[in-house]
């Protein structure tokens, strides 16, 4: 018989490559060998693909049997390769005899009945294919929608392995025991899909439930709060929040994913991508243009929060809030090894994750937002008269929150409890809409400042390009570099808080920050210290 050949992708990180799957039978004792560097999942699709083809009158030989997965050194994982894997077996024993079959990239999972089962990353995959100049991919049924988010791509949905016969010219029904082609094709018995591993409820993650997002005209007083939480989302700073329970951290924090602008095209096709790999994304909503929101659990683990697992890392939840928030309700709570695993994508806006079957990187430019107590039991504010907290307990407490992390938060800020006048005041607080439209404009501005440089906002530049072409003049920073020789604050420090400056001026409309707006990130930075 001829090699049979199909086209699939193996997806690594979020880079896909171009894997040829070749399939061959020869005389010998039956026997299906797959080599090509497949982890466990991949070597299980041999019996997988032959009960699929075997239970709708496929019947592969009875040979020895031989797939390989080329470029051999290439690491495969996934159920993925499935399809292509049936593919190029039928291609070899004559059932899909069309050079299409070797042409057309097949992404999907087999059940044992020969229905087609959706997967998860389809999108980053079917990217690579177009890119590599396969614009024809057949998928499950229900991955079509993530599918056609791929400019260019020609997808090809398919239910069964026998809708992939037809497809590339073979006899969809089948052949009897004694070789001669069947004349009725089965038909599978009605069988409500299961969304599996590429659903929003998959292990990756859940989604919420679309609705109205919170509008900060819900939040009462908290003035300070408010204008740290707008300066946050129009610079993208990161930002801690510091108050005893009740006073409004959560409610704050959960409504800084309105204040930030749409993605453009090039981010919304990776937070996409990041999310299709993660199993948390609804392809029936297209791409994703909003800023993602993600919350993890305070026992989270590192993990869980910056990625990995067995073989080839996942993306975790900081990958998730690519481009987006990743919000630490209670942060005191979370251990301080999984708080300092942020450090690097705080640093640099990726991820590099070691595993025994290599190293990869995923993308992790996300605005980080604290919130926490300052003690245990939440009540050591002002003059602390009602803390029943001892002084080593409360300096354990928020030990977790370590130096090195809070030096890469750029804006600090107690948030005091809401009081009866804030509730009898009867004010009108500004809604996201108005507020939003102030952060676009500086958005806007920070774009016209920043072109032809690698950044988008003030909280992505360099402390050379501050300290150079963007440098103040020195009766502007005088303020700041005090601060610098009494050691308040680190060259790190120094940088953020001029990247809080710039975007407090371009709030203001300001071409440059001034010496009130050098001030007012100081403050910002310090908790409202400025000495």
């Amino acid at each position: 018989m001829a090699v049979g050949r199909a086209l699939a992708v193996a997806v690594v990180g979020l880079r896909g490559h171009l894997v040829e799957v070749e399939a061959d039978v020869s005389s010998g004792l039956p026997a299906f060998g797959l080599v090509g560097l497949p982890d466990a999942s991949l070597l299980e699709s041999r019996d997988r693909v032959r009960a699929a083809c075997n239970n709708l009158y496929f019947h592969l030989p009875t040979g020895r049997i031989t797939v390989n997965l080329s470029p051999a050194a290439l690491p495969k994982a996934g159920t993925g390769f499935d399809l292509a894997v049936a593919v190029a077996l039928l291609a070899a024993a004559g059932d899909a005899p069309a050079p299409t079959a070797g042409q057309y990239v097949h992404i999907g999972e087999l059940s044992l009945d020969g229905r087609v089962r959706p997967v998860r990353g389809v999108l980053p995959a079917v990217l690579a294919a177009v890119r590599a100049g396969r614009c024809d991919v057949v998928v499950a049924s229900r991955n079509r929608a993530e599918a056609e988010l791929v400019p260019g791509a020609r997808v090809h949905p398919v239910a069964t392995v026998a809708d992939v016969v037809e497809l590339h010219g073979g006899n969809p029904c089948g052949r009897n025991a004694d070789g001669t082609p069947r004349t009725a094709r089965l038909v599978l018995p009605a069988v409500a899909d299961l969304v599996g591993a590429a659903g929003p409820g998959g292990p990756g993650g859940t989604l919420r439930p679309p609705g109205p997002p919170p509008d900060l005209a819900d939040v009462l007083g908290q003035a300070e709060a408010r204008r740290a939480l707008e300066v946050a989302a129009a610079g993208a700073h990161h930002l801690l929040l510091m108050g005893p329970p009740g006073a409004g951290k959560t409610l704050l924090a959960a409504r800084l994913p309105g204040l930030l602008p749409d993605l453009d095209d090039a981010a919304a096709v990776e937070v996409t991508s990041v999310h299709s790999l993660a199993g948390t994304l609804d392809p029936a909503a297209g791409l994703m243009r909003r800023p993602p929101f993600v919350d993890p659990h305070h026992t989270a683990s590192v993990a869980s929060l910056v990625g990995g697992g067995s073989g080839l890392p996942v993306p975790g939840a900081a990958s998730r809030a690519h481009r987006g928030v990743l919000f630490l309700d209670e942060a005191a709570e979370f251990e301080a090894r999984v708080l300092d695993a942020l450090r690097q994508p705080l640093e640099h806006g990726e991820l590099t994750i070691h595993r025994a079957q290599g190293a990869e990187r995923f993308p992790a430019r996300f605005q980080l937002v604290l919130a926490s107590n300052p003690c245990p039991c939440g009540m050591a504010t002002g003059d602390g008269l009602s803390c029943v907290c001892p002084a080593t307990v409360r300096r354990r407490y928020l030990a977790r929150l370590s130096g090195p992390l809070l030096d890469r938060v750029d804006v600090q800020v107690d948030v005091a409890g809401v009081t009866r006048l804030d509730l009898e005041s009867g004010g009108s607080p500004e809604p996201t809409s108005v507020v939003a439209a102030r952060v676009g404009a500086a958005r806007a501005a920070q774009t016209a400042r920043l072109a032809g440089t690698p950044w988008r906002c003030n909280g992505e530049v360099s402390g050379a390009w501050l300290r150079g072409p963007l440098r103040l003049p020195a009766a502007v920073t005088r303020e700041l570099d005090q601060a610098l020789d009494a050691s308040r604050l680190t060259v790190r420090g120094y940088d953020r808080v001029l990247r809080v400056a710039w975007t407090v001026a371009d709030l203001a409309g300001r071409d440059s920050p001034g010496h009130d707006e050098v001030g007012l990130a100081l403050m910002l930075r310090q908790r409202g210290r400025t000495s």
